[in-house]
């Protein structure tokens, strides 16, 4: 007898709603004979029908499961990348917020999406990371990973961020500045895009730097290849800076690091359910106006 399908249910519990959409996802997966398994600090928010078992937060909680299923807004998907990415399990994202860029599917398409795993009828795509390590005369401080950014900004809002950027070993610009990001491709929709970085299509490998708020004549976003490494120096006589990696990960910089990020060696893996062209999903998710003169 083959062993029974588990997934990993990721929900963000703090909305009423979102609870009763699990307990729909729940019965759909349970009539099909699909096991749930769910994160210790989401289960007391959640009926136990929803769950077979539940399990540690950690690089462990997704190991053996199918897939990582998640129901939630872009900040519920990059939890739920982070706890799969150690193990390569790869992450369904249902959107139950806002924008929701990472999402595979909206909420109106959920029991399609249910039905799509049950029946495996699903794609998997890899999408590249970043991996960061920041040292201290020559001591790691930070040895962490990105799939949308990591940032190096300034800790306290009335002070500047004095900073330089290298690439592949060679110096490129100092400023003073807010802070500096290296996005994925994956990440130039999200705060890279908020930054004023360009827009890359998840299928180029490449890493963008985008300075926030510098103070400098050259200050422009830079694109360079998916095997460069970038390297931003704090300055030692400056302020303190913050290294921030998706949002999730933190670690409190001194003046004088140097932070390099170069891409990833494990990606994530998402789930893809269709075929849908990443410039319609750009169009639709931003709401862009393609009716222009020509449809006069």
């Amino acid at each position: 007898m083959s062993p029974a399908r588990e997934i990993l249910l990721v929900v963000h519990t703090g909305r009423t709603e979102n609870r009763r959409t699990a307990e729909k996802v729940a019965g759909w997966f349970g009539s099909a004979g699909v096991l749930l398994r769910v994160l210790e600090s989401e289960a007391p928010d959640l009926d136990p029908s929803c769950y077979s078992r539940v399990v540690p937060v950690g690089p462990k909680a997704a190991e053996g499961a199918e897939l990582v299923f998640v129901l939630g807004g872009d900040g519920t998907f990059l939890r739920a990348a982070e706890l799969a990415h150690a193990t390569g399990v790869p992450v369904l994202g249902v959107n139950l917020g806002r924008v929701g860029f990472l999402a595979e599917a909206e909420s109106d398409a959920l029991e399609d999406a249910v039905q799509r795993v049950v029946e495996q009828t699903y794609r998997v795509e890899e999408r590249m990371t970043v991996d960061v390590t920041a040292t201290v005369d020559g001591v790691v401080v930070a040895d962490t990973w990105a799939l949308n950014e990591a940032s190096v900004e300034k800790s306290s809002r009335e002070r500047i961020l004095d900073v330089m950027i290298e690439v592949d070993g060679r110096s490129v610009s100092s400023f003073g500045c807010d802070g500096v990001l290296c996005a994925t491709p994956t990440g130039s929709t999200a705060y890279a895009y908020s930054a004023g970085g360009p827009i890359v299509w998840p299928d180029v490998q490449a890493m963008l730097v985008v300075p926030s708020n510098a103070h400098a004549m050259f200050s422009r976003p830079m694109v360079v290849g998916p095997h460069s490494r970038v390297a931003i120096e704090v300055d030692p006589e400056g302020h303190e800076a913050v290294l921030c990696c998706d949002g999730r990960r933190t670690v409190e910089i001194p003046p004088g690091a140097r932070i390099e990020v170069r891409g990833g060696r494990t990606p994530v893996r998402l789930v893809r359910l269709g075929d849908e062209h990443f410039t319609d999903r750009l169009v639709d998710k931003f709401d862009l106006p393609v009716h222009g003169w020509r449809s006069r």
